[in-house]
Formats: C-alpha cells, structure tokens, sequence
C-alpha cells in the first residue's frame, strides 16, 4: 500500500475492510491545494488531482476510487465498479464488490464510513448540515440494507469535519432545524452574540445514527478548521479570501 498519512477509527478496524480518513498531506497539488486535493470540482490542475485520488486508492490497496458528484442531498447509490469520468450526483455510495473503494469528499462537511463485516457491505456518505438534517446518514443505512446489510450490524464512524467550537451560525438555521423538530436545538449552544449560535454538526450526525438503529458509532474527534496543517476547511479558505480550496477523502474498501 502507498504511505500516506491517514486517520482511521477504531470501529472500522474490521477483517476483510480497509478504511482511512486522508488528511491533506502526501499528494502533489500546490499553492492552496498543497497537497492532496482529491476534489475534481475544485479549479486545482486536473492531473495533481487524479495523481492524488491514485495514491489514495493505492494506500487502501485498490485502484477504483468511486466517488459522487456531491449536491448536498440524501442520495446514496450502490457502485459494483468504477464510475464514469462524469459520476452522478448523490451524496453516498454502498458497494458490496471487493476492491470498489466508496469514498466521499468533504472540507468541513461530516464524511461517514459504515461498514456490515458479516454481509460484507460498507459504505460512504458526505453529510454537510442540510444533507444530515435530510436524512443522507438513513440513505446510506438503507441502499447498504438493499445490499444485504443488517442495520443492527452496521457500524458507523464520522470522520475529520467542522467542529462545533468552530461552527457559528446565524438563528436562521437553528429555525432550520427546530423546524424539522423541536429537540434538535441541543445541538445548538451560545455563540458571540444573541444572533449567533454554535452548531455540533458530529453530534449530529451520530444522533441521526443511533435514532436509526446504529448502536456502534462515534466521531473521530478531529476539527478541520481549527487544524490548517492536516485538513482542507472550505470556512477557513472563505474567511482567509482564497479563491477556492481543496477537497478531503475518506473512504472504505472490502478487500
């Protein structure tokens, strides 16, 4: 496998499954891509960023890297092969065939890894606010139970997003989501002013989980806004005016 700094959660460290959150770190983008911008919709060169998807997929020992065109949407789609150079748009992919690595793309959004070791399903979603609060995590547990998966087998980790001390927001989306329903403003503390409010878009994700029947599931802890040095942070790139920025990989393979 291709040495290439990664995170991994100790629920994925499964037989027959490989898994990494990649960092930005061992690629060969440069400028404000530096280094491994995975992401073909950013303006980064397209050859840096195919180099980049490579090594990813060769660090999990594979060479199909399927990843969505991600539209922030609660669509997960199964993949038993490569996608075309135009992947469509969704938010997740399930794969039962061994070396199809399902990866999602994030740069302060919460990519999700799920895996069923027993039926040999696993999975990747990305999981921004809106995706979440839409159910993309439930899309994701279902197109894997199409597959053969068993909710109750599954285990699920959240990989390197926006952490929620990193995370202000205007009340317009704590309205959002109390909308939706009432308990969901624990999720929402004091910000800097009586405007503004934090969001804990992990804990989130892992209640969004564990309401669906996930029992094992946990946040890998890892903020990418506050950690310039590892993670790409699309609010981090936007209060610093640069003009784009790179997109992270997190993926899981059957091998």
């Amino acid at each position: 496998m291709a040495d290439l700094p990664v995170l991994t959660s100790p629920l994925l460290d499964l037989p027959g499954i490989r898994h990494a959150f990649f960092t930005r770190q061992g690629g060969v983008s440069q400028g404000i891509y530096a280094s491994l911008n995975v992401g073909v919709g950013s303006s980064d060169d397209a050859a840096a960023v195919q180099e980049n998807r490579r090594r990813a997929a060769a660090h999990l020992g594979a060479t199909s890297l399927v990843t969505a065109y991600q539209i922030h949407s609660a669509t997960v789609l199964a993949a038993d092969g490569a996608w075309p150079a135009d992947p469509p748009q969704a938010d997740g992919v399930a794969s039962a065939t061994l070396g199809v690595v399902c990866g999602a793309l994030a740069a302060d959004c919460a990519p999700i890894l799920l895996a069923d070791p027993e039926a040999r399903v696993v999975a990747a979603a990305h999981a921004g606010w809106k995706g979440a609060l839409t159910g993309v995590a439930e899309a994701a547990i279902e197109r894997m139970e199409k597959l053969g998966a068993r909710r109750d087998r599954i285990v699920a980790a959240v990989g390197p997003c926006i952490g929620p001390a990193s995370y202000e927001v205007g009340l317009e989306y704590l309205q959002r989501f109390t909308d939706v329903d009432r308990a969901y403003e624990r999720f929402f503390s004091a910000g800097a002013g009586p405007d503004k409010r934090h969001f804990d878009l992990p804990a989130f994700v892992l209640a969004r989980l564990q309401a669906a029947g996930i029992g094992a599931c946990d946040w890998i802890g890892r903020d990418t806004r506050a950690e310039p040095d590892l993670f790409f942070s699309n609010r981090r790139a936007f209060k610093l005016a640069e003009p784009d920025y790179g997109r992270l990989l997190s993926a899981i393979v059957l091998v």
